[in-house]
This record gives C-alpha cells, sequence and structure tokens, in this order.
C-alpha cells in the first residue's frame, strides 16, 4: 500500500507546511536523498507545542509533541514532492532533540512518537530508519522537540 494510502486510511491529517523563520531551505536534495531541516510540533491552531519534557510536559505528552513534528515533517515532505509521498523508497535516518528537564532521561521514548507514525506511514521496513535521541537544554522558541529526516527516494 502506499503512504497516501495508508495516511487516508490512517485518518491522518497533515498540517499546513510551516514557512521558514530564518535563512535555510526546509529541504535540500542531494542524489536520491532529501534532508530535512529541523521541525517542531505544530498545533492545530498553528502554534508550536512548547515545554520541557520532564517539567512542564510528561512523557506522554512528549510522544504527543514527536509525532506532530513526524506530522509537519511529512507535510513538508509532500509539499517538496509535489503532493505525494509515493516517490519515498525509505527513511533513513531520524535526529530527535527533546527539550527536556537535566534529569530527564527518556528521550528515545519520546521521539518513538515520530518513530512509530513513520513506520506506521511507509511500513516496517521502508518505515524505521537508523536514528539519534538525545536531550537539549533549550530548543527554538522553547519547543518541545526538534526533528530532522533523511529520506531516500525510489
Amino acid at each position: 500500500m502506499s503512504a497516501d494510502q495508508r495516511i487516508s486510511e490512517l485518518g491522518l491529517i497533515l498540517p499546513p507546511v510551516a514557512q521558514p523563520q530564518g535563512v535555510y531551505k526546509p529541504v535540500v536534495k542531494v542524489g536520491a536523498l532529501l534532508f530535512t531541516s529541523g521541525h517542531g510540533p505544530l498545533l492545530a491552531n498553528g502554534k508550536l507545542m512548547l515545554g520541557r519534557v520532564g517539567a512542564d510536559l510528561t512523557l506522554e505528552q512528549g510522544r504527543e509533541a514527536a509525532r506532530l513534528t513526524g506530522l509537519a515533517l511529512l507535510s513538508t515532505l509532500r509539499d517538496y514532492l509535489g503532493g505525494s509521498l509515493d516517490r519515498i523508497s525509505r527513511i533513513v535516518k531520524t535526529l530527535g532533540l527533546v527539550n527536556s528537564a537535566a534529569d530527564f532521561y527518556q528521550h528515545p521514548a519520546v521521539i518513538n512518537g515520530c518513530s512509530e507514525l513513520l513506520r506506521d506511514v511507509f511500513g516496517e521496513d521502508r518505515g524505521v530508519g537508523a536514528r539519534s535521541a538525545f536531550g537539549a537544554a533549550a530548543l527554538p522558541g522553547g519547543m518541545a522537540v526538534e526533528i530532522e529526516l533523511i529520506v531516500e527516494l525510489g
């Protein structure tokens, strides 16, 4: 089943594409790879989900922030690819940063919110790639997570 079909089947709604807030490109293509810039968790009202996981936010709220960020990433990729995610052959790498309290150590569990979404959309083989997840003392604007992807086009 195609990624676009899975998004529909899962009832997922991708947010509007976020516009760059600095001097960078949302996506850069090198050969068959697409590199995304860091994305944050966009809420339905267009604002970012803010807070530090382990202080202001629970682990579950952090996971939801990562899932929202995954939806924003898919929206950007779909826009870049002309309206369809079906040219993506696999997720190569996910890099996740968690805005976290100093004594919070469950960063991978937070980023699972995004990783599980990608697996659900692209499948176990194509949707699960290499991954790094770590904490940060602060993220831009106080957002809860920031995630970037490397994907391969088929």
